[in-house]
C-alpha cells in the first residue's frame, strides 16, 4: 500500500496541491452472528481503501478511494482539484504536522494468534452457554475479529505503519419478551478476551429482570452500568473536538479552565492505551499518539486539537488529528474508591440502568439529551433490586457530569456499535437524574 500512497502523493504534487495526507487501510474482518442459541451467519471481508486529504492555497477537501487503479486515482485527484478551485480559502488553516516522527510499539495491540485464529465459533459457544447457565432462554449476538494495517504518507515528510488486531463480542440474553440483558467484551489480544464474562453478565441481567413493572417518573439517584455510561461518554469524543466547538456542537464552548464536572471526575483520551480498542501509533497527520487530560478533577483543561487548530489557538497538537476533525481514540473516566457493593449500598431509593440506546441531543450547546434504557432496568431500594421498564433519561450532559457522586474501583473497556469511540469507565452513581416515561 505504500506504493499506492507514493503514487497518489506524486500525482498530487504534479497537479499543484500543497498539503497532502494519504492514509491507506488494509482490513481483514470476520463476523460470526448467532441467534436462538445457534450460529446463523459467518462472513469474511477483505478491504483496501485510501482516505485522502488535500489542500490548495488554503482550500481543503477530503475523500475516500476504494477503486485503487491508477486511472481512478488520477481521475479522483483531478476532480478534487476542480472542486477546490471553486471554493473559498479557509483563512484559518495553518497546515499539517511536519515529520519525520519516531514511533514506539504499543503493548497489546497486535496478536498473531488472532490473525491465525481458524475457529472463532468456540468463543461464541462459550458465551451462549454461560448466558444459558445464568437462566437465559435465548441468546443472540455477534462476534468480530479484525486485522488492520494502516499506511500513512504525507507531503510533510511523514511515513508511518501500524498493524493491529482485535476480537470483540456482543451478547444479548432473553427470558421472554420483556426480560433481556446485554454483555460485551473487547480485546486486542486473544489471551485477554473473555466471552464467558460477556455471556454470563447478559444472562444474569436478563434473569434478574423477570416480570418488570412500569417505572417511576421524577428525579432519582441513578447507577449507570459501564455499558450504559460508556454510551454517554462516547459523545465526549465529538464534543471535546475543537472542530465541534467552532461549529457550535459542544456544551464546552468558552469553558476552558472552568468547572464542568464533579471534583471526582477526571476524563482522559489515551491514544496509546495498551489493549485499547481505539489505540494507534499515530494520528492522521502522523503525530505519535499520547495521553491527554481533558477534564481534571472536574475542570475542563483542553479541547482535542490537530496541528492547524493548535496553531490557530497558540497551543500544541494533542495528537488527535482526523482527516476531517480531531477526535478521541480511547476515552477513559478514571475510577473511584467504591466497590460495586458499596456503591449500591449508597442508594436508598434510586435506579440501576444497565444499557441505553437512541441517545439524542436536543441542544448540543446546552448539552440537553435524552436516551432510552434497554435490557435490565431496576429500582434500587436499600440495596435490593426490583425490575422496571418503559422509562427514559431526560437530562443534560454537563449536569450529569456535575452530579457524579461515586465511582467504583472496577472499570470496563467498552466498544460496540452503540459505543463507536471506545470508553473505559467504572460504575457511576449520579444524583437527581431526570426520569420520564418512555413511549410504548
Amino acid at each position: 500500500m505504500f506504493d499506492v500512497n507514493d503514487f497518489i502523493l506524486k500525482k498530487a504534487k504534479e497537479l499543484g496541491f500543497g498539503d497532502v495526507v494519504v492514509l491507506s487501510h488494509e482490513t481483514e474482518r470476520r463476523q460470526v452472528r448467532f441467534a436462538n442459541n445457534e450460529i446463523t451467519v459467518a462472513k469474511n471481508w477483505h478491504e483496501r481503501k485510501v482516505e485522502l486529504f488535500v489542500e490548495l492555497e488554503k482550500r481543503v477537501a477530503g475523500t475516500s478511494i476504494t477503486e485503487l487503479s491508477e486511472e481512478n486515482i488520477e481521475k479522483t485527484l483531478k476532480t478534487l482539484l476542480s472542486n477546490l478551485k471553486g471554493m473559498s480559502p479557509k483563512e484559518d488553516y495553518y497546515g499539517i504536522a511536519e515529520g519525520p516522527f519516531e514511533y514506539r510499539d504499543i503493548p497489546e495491540t497486535f496478536d498473531k494468534a488472532i490473525v491465525e485464529l481458524d475457529e472463532p465459533n468456540e468463543y461464541v459457544e462459550t458465551a451462549i452457554n454461560s448466558a444459558l447457565e445464568e437462566g437465559a432462554k435465548r441468546v443472540a449476538g455477534v462476534l468480530y475479529t479484525d486485522h488492520d494495517k494502516i499506511y500513512l504518507t504525507t507531503s510533510n515528510g511523514v511515513e508511518g505503519f501500524d498493524e493491529g488486531t482485535g476480537i470483540e463480542i456482543s451478547v444479548r440474553a432473553f427470558i421472554g419478551d420483556l426480560e433481556s440483558g446485554h454483555g460485551t467484551n473487547s480485546s486486542r489480544v486473544l489471551k485477554k478476551f473473555d466471552p464467558e464474562w460477556a455471556g454470563r453478565k447478559a444472562g444474569e441481567i436478563a434473569n434478574l429482570a423477570r416480570n418488570p413493572e412500569q417505572g417511576p417518573e421524577g428525579k432519582f439517584d441513578v447507577i449507570f452500568d459501564p455499558l450504559a455510561f460508556a454510551n454517554l461518554l462516547s459523545y465526549m469524543s465529538f464534543m471535546t473536538s475543537a472542530y465541534a466547538a467552532e461549529a457550535g456542537f459542544s456544551f464546552l464552548v468558552n469553558k476552558l479552565n472552568e468547572k464542568v464536572a464533579s471534583d471526582i471526575v477526571t476524563i482522559k483520551d489515551i491514544g496509546n492505551l495498551p489493549n485499547g480498542y481505539g489505540t494507534r501509533k499515530f494520528d492522521d497527520e502522523g503525530v505519535p499518539t499520547r495521553e491527554t487530560t481533558i477534564i481534571e478533577n472536574g475542570t475542563f483543561r483542553t479541547f482535542l486539537l490537530n496541528h492547524s487548530l493548535a496553531r490557530k489557538y497558540g497551543a500544541s497538537t494533542t495528537a488527535n488529528a482526523g482527516l476531517v476533525m480531531p477526535h478521541a481514540w480511547n476515552i477513559v473516566l478514571e475510577p473511584g474508591d467504591y466497590t460495586r457493593e458499596e456503591l449500591f449500598d449508597e442508594v436508598k431509593k434510586g435506579i440501576y440502568i444497565t444499557n441505553v440506546w437512541y441517545t439524542r441531543f436536543q441542544n448540543y450547546v446546552a448539552g440537553d439529551f435524552s436516551t432510552i434504557p434497554r435490557d435490565g432496568i431496576f429500582l434500587v431500594e436499600n440495596g435490593e433490586l426490583r425490575p422496571i421498564r418503559n422509562i427514559r433519561v431526560s437530562d443534560n450532559l454537563q449536569r450529569i457530569l456535575g452530579g457524579i457522586k461515586g465511582l467504583t474501583k472496577e472499570s470496563h473497556h467498552v466498544h460496540w456499535w452503540e459505543v463507536n469511540t471506545p470508553v473505559t469507565t467504572p460504575y457511576v452513581l449520579v444524583g437527581d437524574v431526570g426520569i420520564t416515561r418512555a413511549m410504548k
